[in-house]
């Protein structure tokens, strides 16, 4: 997608989009936020960021959270906080697409999302370079997403 002068730039990576609306620079690397969107049934493997607290909220559509094997619904209006070092992912749900913002304390992560969206990374085919990017990035797969 081309981008317009002062717009940020919209990314996919395996038909999830990311844009970043607030950056790493823009807060000095306090903080950064990312409006996603994600079908139905997507949802990464499980995961931890090791530098990073992560807060989802919802927008529109459905997810379902999962935290150190707890989960939660979270509707439109909704959000969840997951502090740093927490197991965790989520998958959207429904019968239409979960858009969401993603707020990273510190910043920084989102670099994960365009280098996945560089690289036209397949999961599972390409957990190596996935893997090597996420450990860049702070970041540990530990397990399967939700089925």
């Amino acid at each position: 997608m081309a981008q317009r002068e002062g717009q940020p730039e919209t990314l996919e990576w395996l038909g999830v989009t990311y844009k970043t609306i607030l950056s790493t620079s823009d807060t000095g690397g306090a903080m950064s936020i990312v409006d996603s969107t994600s079908p139905v049934g997507s949802g990464p493997p499980r995961h931890i960021h090791h530098a990073e607290d992560e807060t989802f909220v919802i927008l529109t559509g459905a997810c379902r959270v999962w935290i150190e094997g707890e989960e939660q619904l979270l509707n439109a209006g909704q959000s969840a906080f997951i502090p740093r070092g927490k197991e965790h992912t989520f998958q959207p749900i429904g019968d239409q697409p979960c858009r969401h913002l993603v707020i990273l304390t510190p910043g920084g992560f989102e670099g994960f999302f365009t280098d996945m969206a560089a690289g036209k990374f397949a999961i599972p085919d390409d957990m190596p370079s996935i893997v090597e990017s996420g450990e860049r990035h702070n970041m540990t797969f530990t397990g399967p997403p939700l089925d």
